[in-house]
């Protein structure tokens, strides 16, 4: 999980709190993050999918987009409909380029008809802001939260769970947001997560961070989980992580990420790279993100080349590890269109060895959000 950032490492609010947990510390984003506790990425993954765990995700950018004129503008930079929200629902689109291709995917919720939560990668915030606010100029106001820590609460029992300390979040739906407050702490509650499961997202002052986090903490049902479970959760459930499986020369669709953008947007358009979406949606691309499952036990990792059986390349895999609940290596990446039907035998090239595998569906291990 470690990456090539050079400089010196930033730290969350939770940084000291995580050393005192025994976490492993890696750099990631520019940020010194932990990637596993003591209990090891396996227990910490598993304990999501039986109970819950709690994550930092404060590297996150959050920001506020405000005015008038904020959804229109907005829509002019995101294929997703923003106007279709109402106060309390959120959606998950992408910024694109003039060549569609995706130059970050995050989470937009609308709070009231004026004022838009956004929430970005880590690794692209000050790109994306500064891209934001050359394209806006003053239709709308942009105000990083870099005042807020964000913690994520993902499993089966985080409902339970935070419904001790926070009522209200009981009756919340899958992608809606409350503000309220966590025992007198102002909190942006949102039920999402990039897990696969049931959770939420808690935005919190940077000063009140570790109050919530061992609050949370404390409830026998959760654990702290690093960003190695992290990772295997959300490649599990099939959910893009960006500058592997999406970036600037991946598009919504090649990424099949076109049911993120509604009737309405296909049709009129307006935002980057809109004509060449539209394109391919009406004639195809001409490779898919798809999931693999390799035969063996050997996982195939990043950077893994896919071939058809007469071994010409077809594809390269973008994420790939061992599945912790499917008990088995999981991949995902992007083949020729004629090789992206489901059952359909391909190769993966590990170590000079063509290994057998076969192109499998997506999630891997099933979606359990709260939609009821």
């Amino acid at each position: 999980m470690g990456d090539s950032f050079s400089g010196p490492l930033l730290r969350t609010p939770l940084h000291a709190l995580h050393a005192e947990l025994g976490a492993k510390l890696v750099p990631f984003a520019g940020y010194d993050m932990p990637v596993q506790y003591p209990a090891g990425i396996l227990r910490e993954h598993l304990h999501v999918r039986e109970k819950a765990g709690l994550f930092d995700v404060s590297h996150m950018g959050q920001a506020l987009f405000e005015g008038a004129d904020a959804i229109a503008a907005l829509e002019t930079l995101v294929p997703g409909d923003v106007a279709a929200l109402g106060d309390g629902q959120m959606r998950y689109t992408m910024l694109t380029d003039d060549k569609a291709g995706i130059l970050d995917d995050l989470m937009v919720t609308r709070l009231s008809a004026d004022r838009l939560f956004l929430v970005v990668n880590a690794g692209c915030k000050d790109d994306d802001y500064a891209h934001m606010q050359a394209k806006i100029g003053s239709r709308a106001k942009l105000t990083r939260r870099e005042d807020r820590a964000l913690l994520a609460l993902q499993g089966p029992a985080a409902a339970s769970v935070l419904a001790r300390i926070v009522p209200e979040v009981a009756a919340m739906k899958f992608m809606s947001a409350i503000e309220t407050r966590f025992e007198g702490i102002d909190a942006l509650i949102t039920r999402s997560g990039y897990t696969g499961e049931d959770g939420y997202e808690i935005s919190v002052p940077n000063e009140s961070a570790v109050l919530v986090a061992r609050r949370l903490l404390s409830q026998p049902e959760i654990l702290a989980i690093g960003l190695g479970a992290r990772d295997s959760l959300r490649l599990e459930a099939g959910l893009c992580l960006y500058g592997h499986d999406i970036d600037t020369n991946t598009t919504p669709i090649e990424a099949t990420l076109a049911w993120t953008i509604s009737k309405r947007r296909r049709a009129e358009g307006g935002f980057p790279g809109a004509a060449i979406v539209q394109a391919q949606l009406a004639g195809g691309t001409a490779r898919k993100r798809v999931g693999i499952k390799p035969d063996g036990r050997a996982p195939a990792r990043e950077g893994t080349e896919i071939v058809d059986e007469n071994g010409t390349r077809i594809g390269t895999v973008t994420s790939g590890g061992f599945g912790p609940s499917v008990e088995a290596p999981v991949a995902m990446g992007y083949v020729a269109t004629a090789a992206a039907k489901v059952g359909t035998r391909v190769g993966l090239v590990v170590r000079g060895n063509t290994l057998p595998a076969t192109v499998a569906s997506m999630p891997f291990a099933p979606h359990r959000y709260f939609k009821a």
